[in-house]
């Protein structure tokens, strides 16, 4: 069976469906400013269509405007790509490059943090904390680049009656890191009553437990 020809879009649809998919926060986020340039400098000349002679739009075929629309957007993936990897990769580690902070630092500057109502900031810095102190008292290994979900798995297995709250503690703390939401005075609260819980509690040793966790 032939297939049917690909639907040309009039020049109001084609605006609506090129607003609609660059408007998405992805783009908002990473796009390069001359991208940003080329988009508005596109949606005005859209916009012109609609404002100018009357023969004018005529003169601009459907299938020549989702052209431009289909090359501004491979253009805008190309390019933003790269840079939210880069975002995701260093949102998923616990700590930043070069951090040699001790868990009572971590502690002090969550509790500015919260003190200042960065509910966010207060969050990540105090799990970083409980991550670093267990670093501190060699229940997990110092590990450069471990992510969230490898130190609550790693902290699991000594802190088994914890493991609830440490998967979610790691959950919120990538949510926070990404952008995906915003947190709290109760996140806060979670996570300091999980971080002194686990500074209090005495840790069940089992040989080669980090190296389960990672596999």
């Amino acid at each position: 069976m032939a297939a049917e020809p690909p639907v040309l879009p009039a020049a109001d649809q084609a605006r609506r469906w090129a607003a609609e998919e660059l408007a998405k926060p992805e783009y908002r986020d990473a796009d390069p400013s001359w991208l940003e340039t080329l988009w508005r400098g596109f949606l005005d000349w859209l916009r012109s269509l609609d404002g100018g002679s009357p023969g004018d739009a005529a003169q601009v075929p459907g299938a020549v405007i989702a052209i431009v629309i289909a090359a501004i957007i491979a253009a805008a993936v190309i390019l933003a790509r790269p840079r939210l990897n880069a975002r995701t990769r260093r949102a998923k580690e616990v700590f930043e490059d070069g951090a040699v902070l001790r868990a009572a630092d971590y502690r002090s500057r969550a509790e500015a943090a919260a003190a200042a109502g960065n509910w966010g900031d207060a969050v990540v810095e105090r799990f970083r904390a409980l991550v670093r102190s267990a670093e501190d008292r060699a229940i997990l290994d110092l590990q450069p680049g471990r992510t969230a979900d490898e130190a609550a798995r790693a902290l699991a297995l000594p802190f088994r009656s914890e493991a609830g709250r440490l998967e979610g503690a790691a959950a919120t703390f990538d949510e926070i890191r990404y952008g995906r939401r915003t947190a709290g005075r109760a996140d806060y609260q979670a996570k300091a009553a999980l971080d002194e819980a686990l500074e209090a509690a005495r840790p069940a040793r089992s040989p080669g437990a980090e190296t389960a966790a990672r596999t």
